[in-house]
């Protein structure tokens, strides 16, 4: 089965279109500056997806797993 839904991928290429044309923006409320990275265009598109209820896997949470990591590694060895 698809992990995109179909509008999720709608929503991605309007981002796309949007960095495109320079008036992607990012940060709350689009106060940020203008995007520019290709990635960063896909991020926001499939954030507003998430954020409209299309069907969207959820955000990995593996980086507050690799900082615990990071610490708690340093401690053992100091």
């Amino acid at each position: 089965m698809a992990r995109y839904s179909r509008g999720a991928g709608k929503e991605v290429g309007r981002a796309l279109h949007r960095r495109k044309k320079s008036t992607l923006k990012s940060g709350p409320g689009g106060k940020g500056g203008t995007v520019t990275s290709r990635k960063q265009a896909i991020a926001i598109g499939l954030s507003e997806a998430r954020a409209k209820g299309k069907k969207v896997p959820t955000k990995r949470k593996t980086a507050k797993r690799k900082a615990a990591k990071r610490k708690t590694g340093a401690r053992k060895s100091a």
